[in-house]
């Protein structure tokens, strides 16, 4: 984490970096880059991808931790029990598991809401920044 003059927190990760804009400059990424439990399941698969997408993805899962403490799972993938959960539409399973243990309402509505929408399994489904920003939990 980097802090610009105004003392605005900036996350970076500069080892895994590849142009936004796709190595071709299509806006399409190829590029296997990214720690494990960060990247979205699009990346896990092999698949096409779009940079800013699968950096919101990493954003939402650098909000769980910070807010919860642990991660939220540890790959993007079917094989992943707690991801499983919020690609099969069981989000609320999913905030279950993580609710044991914790208090009462530790994970509120408007939290639970934005976090699984920037998980979303669908790049498409997924937040962009001006509805993060818009959000109430915001």
């Amino acid at each position: 984490m980097l802090l610009d003059k105004d003392y605005d927190i900036k996350i970076v990760d500069f080892g895994f970096a590849c142009p936004v804009e796709g190595r071709d400059g299509s806006g399409i990424n190829r590029s296997i880059v990214g720690s494990l439990g960060f990247m979205a399941p699009e990346i896990h698969a092999r698949q096409p991808y779009q940079a800013q997408v699968v950096d919101l993805f990493a954003l939402g899962v650098i909000l769980f931790i910070m807010y919860a403490g642990h991660p939220p799972f540890n790959m993007a993938n079917m094989e992943d029990p707690h991801y499983k959960l919020i690609a099969t539409n069981k989000s609320n399973q999913f905030w279950g598991t993580h609710a044991n243990g914790k208090a009462e309402n530790f994970f509120n509505e408007e939290f639970k809401d934005l976090v699984t929408a920037m998980l979303s399994f669908h790049p498409h489904q997924r937040l962009s920044i001006p509805d993060i920003v818009a959000h109430p939990w915001i």
